[in-house]
């Protein structure tokens, strides 16, 4: 997994996880986004394309992109326990 944060024009911190990249798109799957949460200096994550089918990639045209960067370590965590497939 390529657990990335991605900043997108419309404001919007999307996470998700990078499966594609070139120089004109991002293809990722379950991209979720951050959203205010009742607790006041917290947040919480829904899905970002809420109707997209379970486990599909979308790909976003790169010109929507502000930038892409790294998460804090405990969201990628917080991800993982959402997203991440268990091995033994």
């Amino acid at each position: 997994m390529t657990i990335k944060l991605i900043r997108m024009w419309s404001g919007e911190d999307v996470i998700a996880d990078v499966i594609e990249e070139n120089e004109d798109t991002i293809t990722m799957e379950n991209p979720i986004v951050a959203v205010p949460s009742q607790q006041p200096g917290q947040i919480a994550f829904a899905p970002w394309s809420p109707l997209l089918a379970k486990g599909d990639g979308i790909e976003v045209t790169k010109k929507y992109v502000v930038y892409e960067a790294n998460p804090q370590e405990d969201i990628i965590e917080q991800y993982n326990s959402m997203f991440g497939k268990i091995s033994k």
